[in-house]
């Protein structure tokens, strides 16, 4: 599979990103360059490879469940492209244009 400029501009768009015209001649080159890596992996023959196991113990991974102080109304809405002072706004995404 070979990464084209529309696929780049296609998941750009899915994650409402603007990119320039270097930007995607670099993020296409890029994710060109981890396929190919990905393909030379895959001819590897790994038959008496053992799978990994972490071995490391890891107790810091797990906490108790406990509640927390959460944010209140003004941070939660600081970085939201659209709200008025209690709510957040989003297009509408069910049933068409308003």
């Amino acid at each position: 599979m070979k990464i084209t400029r529309e696929m780049v501009a296609h998941v750009a768009q899915l994650a409402a990103l603007e990119l320039t015209e270097a930007e995607y001649a670099l993020y296409t080159e890029q994710l060109n360059r981890i396929l190919e890596y990905i393909d030379q992996l895959q001819t590897l023959d790994l038959r008496d490879v053992p799978p990994f196991r972490n071995w490391v113990p890891r107790p810091q991974a797990y906490r108790d469940d406990v509640p927390a102080p959460g944010l209140d109304r003004a941070q939660a809405l600081r970085n939201a492209p659209l709200h008025d002072d209690q709510y957040f706004k989003v297009p509408k995404v069910i049933g068409g244009e308003r």
